[in-house]
C-alpha cells in the first residue's frame, strides 16, 4: 500500500468535475486501498479521488462505524438541516460550521460496482455529503456565508506557505503499522482525500 499526496486549495484538479466509473481494474482497486491507507494516515473520516489528483467519481469514508467504496453517487434524497462544524484534508486546519441536509440517502456502487444505497445522518451523512461534493468540483468553504467564507481563507492565508507545491505529504510514519512494511510515498499525479 502507498500514502498519495493530498492537493490542497489551489490545486486545479480539486475544482474539476469527475468521471463516471465504468469498470474496475485491478488499478482501480490500489487506488481504492490506497485512498483508505491516505485518509486513516491523514486522520480523516472521508477522502475524495480529487484529493489525491485523479478524476474518478469515486471516495472513500469511515464513519459512525461505516466504511464505505462510493462510486458514482448521487444523492436521491435530503431532509432537514442541520449545522455542524466541518474541516477538509485539503485545507488544513481550517473549520467552519456548514449547513447541510440532516439526512440524506446516496444511492452508490460498491468495488465490484454493485448498486446500494446508504440512509445516513449525524457524522456519516455530512461525511458523504462533503466527499459528493468534491466529486464535482465542490469545496465545504463554497457552502459558507461571505463573511464565514472570508474568516476561513484568513485561517487558510497562515497555513498554506507549508505547501508550496499545493500538496500535503504525509510522512510514511503516518500508516497503519501493519501496512508501514509495503509502503512507499507516491504523488498519484501519474494520472489525473476528508474529511475532517
Amino acid at each position: 500500500m502507498s500514502l498519495l499526496d493530498i492537493h490542497v486549495l489551489g490545486s486545479p484538479v480539486l475544482r474539476q468535475e469527475t468521471q463516471r466509473v465504468e469498470s474496475v481494474t485491478p488499478e482501480l482497486r490500489r487506488l481504492v486501498d490506497n485512498m483508505f491507507d491516505t485518509m486513516e494516515a491523514a486522520k480523516g473520516v472521508g477522502l475524495a479521488a480529487p484529493q489525491v489528483g485523479r478524476l474518478e467519481r469515486l471516495a472513500v469514508v469511515d464513519a459512525d462505524d461505516v466504511r464505505l467504496v462510493v462510486i458514482n453517487p448521487e444523492i436521491i434524497l435530503r431532509e432537514g438541516l442541520e449545522r455542524g462544524e466541518e474541516g477538509c484534508l485539503s485545507i488544513p486546519e481550517v473549520y467552519a460550521d456548514v449547513d447541510r441536509p440532516a439526512r440524506v440517502i446516496v444511492r452508490a456502487q460498491d468495488i465490484d460496482l454493485n448498486w446500494y444505497e446508504v440512509d445516513a445522518a449525524n457524522l456519516l451523512g455530512r461525511c458523504l455529503q462533503h466527499e459528493i461534493d468534491h466529486l464535482f468540483g465542490k469545496l465545504f468553504t463554497d457552502r459558507l456565508s461571505l463573511l464565514k467564507k472570508r474568516s476561513a481563507m484568513k485561517d487558510w492565508d497562515h497555513e498554506k506557505g507549508k505547501y508550496p507545491k499545493l500538496l500535503r505529504v504525509l510522512p510514511v510514519g503516518d500508516l497503519p503499522p501493519e501496512r508501514e512494511a509495503n509502503s512507499g510515498s507516491s504523488s498519484g499525479s501519474g494520472s489525473a482525500l476528508s474529511d475532517r
